[in-house]
Order: structure tokens, then sequence, then C-alpha cells
């Protein structure tokens, strides 16, 4: 489905952005009054991802965090589809339309099936939030950062719920060094969070009675719990590509292979940036916001006839994580220090960057129109 607004930009040249999460949304839009833009999205919002642990527990926090494409892009066109082929001058959806570009943008990041509409989006909010709500034991699968954020959000909001945390790890936060996993461990505990490591939970094999589930671990233990939530890496979303003309541009984890200046290597007029890209740093939401501002630095440069010496270089970013551990604390790694409590918490913890986000994508940090 394609949906029109605005005006062309006059520049007569054609750029398209494949995914529309945080790099790729941030791109559409920055380019939308340099280029003619077509952003092609499965879905018809974009999501400050962040932020939708928070929404579990307080779906009414979604209203923010859930944006509505036209409502940041205004100069441009939506396609609502996805992606399933690229040619050397189109993509091609899902639907069997073909999307002419002079230049392309690749920003599909990790896949993640959610619903298509924002008002979908919402609704599955309230519908986690009384699971959660009508649930006594809840079982939390996978110690990265979501199940972390997760299983403080809960133990902060909802303490009087027995909360479960397994990991097939030997630590928490693994994407991070270990003094961050340990203090993270330490406050899940103050919180009475049972966190179980080193033990793979078999989904595939779960007994209900009456209600009360029963889950078994790698080691043979059970855990008693009403209900789970599945809070594992999920897979880049770069299968896809495999079939098109940017194959032999895929490194051997699907990761798109790019230059300094988020070009894939070896193709002057196609750009990659956010997960998808192979630079080597953390995979952070702040991080793919930098990645989108070189890129249209760099497509504005060259739409208005600059030199390829004027271009903007990216540096990988530096090791800086803040995971969120309820309202108030969280733990953060910093280049030389790790630190945890109200003071990291303040950076992030209260409003999870979305004000902060909203503003930078043209939008009031605290009012929405729908």
């Amino acid at each position: 489905m394609a949906e029109q607004n605005g005006s062309s930009s006059g520049t007569g040249r054609r750029l398209v952005v494949v995914g529309g999460g945080v790099a790729g949304s941030m791109l559409a839009k920055s380019a939308q009054f340099t280029a003619d833009v077509t952003l092609i999205d499965p879905k018809d919002y974009f999501e400050i991802t962040w932020a939708n642990l928070r929404s579990m527990v307080e779906p009414s926090f979604a209203e923010r965090a859930v944006i509505k494409h036209r409502d940041y892009f205004t100069n441009g066109r939506v396609v609502t589809s996805n992606a399933i082929n690229i040619t050397e001058k189109e993509v091609i959806t899902e639907e069997g339309e073909a999307v002419g570009y002079d230049y392309l943008v690749v920003a599909t990041g990790h896949r993640d099936p959610v619903p298509k509409t924002r008002k979908e989006r919402l609704a599955q909010y309230h519908s986690d939030n009384e699971k959660i709500k009508s649930a006594s034991s809840i079982l939390i699968v996978g110690g990265g950062p979501t199940g972390v954020e997760l299983a403080g959000e809960i133990a902060v909001d909802y303490p009087e719920k027995q909360v479960t945390l397994a990991h097939n790890g030997s630590r928490l936060l693994e994407f991070i060094g270990p003094k961050a996993g340990d203090k993270a461990l330490k406050w899940l505990q103050s919180r009475k969070v049972e966190v179980k490591l080193e033990q793979r939970v078999d989904l595939d094999n779960v007994s209900d009675d009456d209600g009360s589930k029963t889950y078994h671990t790698s080691s043979g233990e059970t855990i008693q719990a009403d209900c789970h939530f599945l809070c594992t890496g999920k897979p880049l979303a770069s299968s896809w590509l495999k079939d098109t003309v940017l194959k032999s541009h895929l490194d051997a984890k699907g990761r798109l292979m790019v230059d300094e200046y988020l070009k894939v290597k070896g193709r002057d007029n196609v750009f990659a940036i956010g997960d998808i890209t192979d630079i080597p740093e953390l995979k952070q939401g702040y991080l793919a916001q930098n990645h989108a501002t070189v890129v249209a630095k760099n497509l504005k440069e060259t739409l208005s006839g600059g030199k390829p010496c004027r271009l903007s270089t990216y540096k990988p970013g530096s090791d800086l994580a803040i995971v969120s551990l309820g309202r108030r604390d969280a733990v953060a790694q910093f280049p030389f220090i790790t630190v945890s409590g109200i003071l990291p918490g303040l950076i992030k913890s209260k409003d999870l960057f979305v004000g902060k986000t909203r503003k930078a994508m043209g939008l009031d940090p605290n009012v929405v129109d729908h």
C-alpha cells in the first residue's frame, strides 16, 4: 500500500529507504526536503524500541513511543510493505510493486514480527499488560538487555509478582563487560527476582495444570510460572538480501559491509545504516541515529554536486551502554568505568529518551495527536 504526501523536492533524484526503524525513519525525516524520498516499511509506524518494555507495564507510555510515519515524514511517499528484492535500479515489494531509485539506503535492522498498524501495536501492549497483571508468577527467558530490563520493569511496578529470569549464558548482559552483568544481577536479586544462569528453557515442552505452567530447563530443573516472555536476541533482517544484487556485499554474519561514508563497499549509490551494518560497535539506537545523520549529510552533499572529498565520515562509537532497571535505577558501562543505581538512572530510566527522540523527529516531546 502506497501513500503520497507533499510535493516533489525538485532535485529529480529518487531516494528509497528500506526499513522504518530507528535509523531508516531518522534518515527519511532528515532527507525529505533534499531528495524525492520513498520509505518502504512493513508497518505504518516508527517505534522507539528502547521504550517498549516500559510500555508493557504501562501501556499509555506507548502513545508517545509508537509514532505513525506520517507524523514526522510529511514530504514523501510511504509504501507499507516488505521489500523482497533489489535490482540495479529498483526495489521490489511483496505486492510486486517496483520502486525505482537513484540512491538506496538499506536500514532493515533485526527481524521483529510486530503488527502492521499503530492501533494494533498499542492494543498488543494492552494485551501484554493484562498478561502481566493477571499472572502471579512470570518467567522471563533471556538475560540480555531486553530480559533484564523487562524483569526490572515488572519487579518495580508489580513487586508482588514472583519473577524468574532464566538465561543460558554464564552471566547477564553478555554484550557488554562482566561488571555490568554482576551489578544487574545484584540489583535484580535485591528486588527478589530469581535468576537462573546457564539454563536453557525448553519452550516446546511446557505442561499446563489448571493455568499454572511447568517449564523444563536444560539442567533438569522445573520452573513454575503462570506465563512467560521470550526475550532472546532477534536475527538480522538480511536473509532476503541473499537473492539481490547486494548478495556479494554481505559478510559471513549476514551484515552489509560498509565504508567510512556508510556506503555499501563497491556501491557508489547504496548506503546501509543501523544494525544491519558490519561496523565494529555495539548495536545501539543512538548510534543508528548517528548513522542516519552522516548519510543524510552525504546525500545532501552528493545531490548538490559536492566533491567526494567533502563527504562526512563515520567513526565507530565507544562501548557505552545504559540498561535501565525499573523507573529510577540503571547500570551503565562507560569507556573507563561501570556504575549502577540512581545516577545512571537519571540519564535514561525516567523517560527512556522518548521525549528527546520525539524532539529529534520534529515532534512535540510530550503531546500525542491521536
